[in-house]
C-alpha cells in the first residue's frame, strides 16, 4: 500500500521548493520565479495584460469525477484563454490554493503536474503564489499575465454593429459533458456495481475535463 505525506509534515516552504523543483522558466521576461518575496518580470515596451480566475470545489470542479491533474491542467487553459482573447501572448502565470486537511502532498503535486504540463504546452512560467489551509475542500485561484503591442489589446468595449463576431470550438460541449459525467455519477450512487458508460461521449468529456485554450486562432 502507497504511503502518503501530510502537508503538515512538509509545511508551506518545503512545498514551495518541492514544487520549485519540477518548474522549468521559458519566458526571456522573467527575471525571478518562483521561491523568492515576489516575482521580477522585465516586459519592455509592451502592454501588460492580467487576468485572474477562481475555482472552488463543490462549485466549479467535483473531484469525484475530475482528474486532480486534469483540474491543474484546465485551471491554466481557462486563464490563458482570456490572456489570449485579448489578443495578447501568455507569459507567467501565479498559483494560490487554499488547501483542505484532507489532501496529502501527492495528491497537491498531481494538481501541480497538471498545472506544469499547461505551462510546458501554453509556454508559460509559473512565477509565484500563495499556499493555506481551507476549512472547505480546495480553492484554486490563478492569476495570468500576458503582453501585447501597445494599441493592440482587443477589448469587448471597442466592439461595433455590423462587427463580424466569431467563435472557436463547439459551443455547448463542454456543458454537455459535464451532464454525462453528473448522470453517470448519480447512476453509480444509486447501484455501485454499476460502472460509468462513457461510450461516444470521450468528446464531450474531453471538453469538460480539459479544455484548451485557443491560441492558434
Amino acid at each position: 500500500m502507497s504511503e502518503y505525506t501530510a502537508l503538515s509534515d512538509l509545511g508551506e516552504f518545503g512545498l514551495i521548493r518541492r514544487i520549485q523543483n519540477t518548474i522549468k522558466l521559458e519566458q526571456k521576461s522573467t527575471v525571478v520565479g518562483i521561491g523568492d518575496d515576489a516575482a521580477v518580470l522585465e516586459p519592455g515596451e509592451k502592454n501588460i495584460v492580467v487576468s485572474t480566475d477562481m475555482l472552488v470545489e463543490g462549485v466549479h470542479f467535483d473531484l469525484s469525477f475530475c482528474p486532480l491533474r486534469h483540474l491543474g491542467y484546465k485551471a491554466v487553459a481557462v486563464n490563458v484563454s482570456d490572456i489570449a482573447a485579448m489578443n495578447a501572448l501568455p507569459t507567467q502565470i501565479t498559483v494560490s490554493l487554499a488547501i483542505g486537511s484532507r489532501y496529502t502532498v501527492e495528491a497537491i503535486e498531481e494538481l501541480y503536474d497538471g498545472i506544469r504540463i499547461a505551462c510546458e504546452n501554453y509556454k508559460v512560467d509559473l512565477v509565484g503564489g500563495d499556499t493555506t489551509s481551507s476549512n472547505a475542500g480546495l480553492v484554486i485561484s490563478i492569476t495570468a499575465i500576458g503582453e501585447v503591442a501597445k494599441g493592440e489589446a482587443v477589448l469587448r468595449s471597442t466592439a461595433k454593429p455590423n462587427d463580424l463576431i466569431c467563435v472557436t470550438g463547439d459551443l455547448g460541449a463542454a456543458y454537455l459533458g459535464l451532464q454525462v459525467l453528473e448522470r453517470e455519477k448519480q447512476v453509480f450512487l444509486d447501484n455501485p456495481e454499476m460502472q460509468p458508460d462513457l461510450r461516444d461521449k470521450e468528446y464531450l468529456v474531453q471538453r469538460q475535463l480539459k479544455p484548451e485554450a485557443r491560441m492558434d486562432v
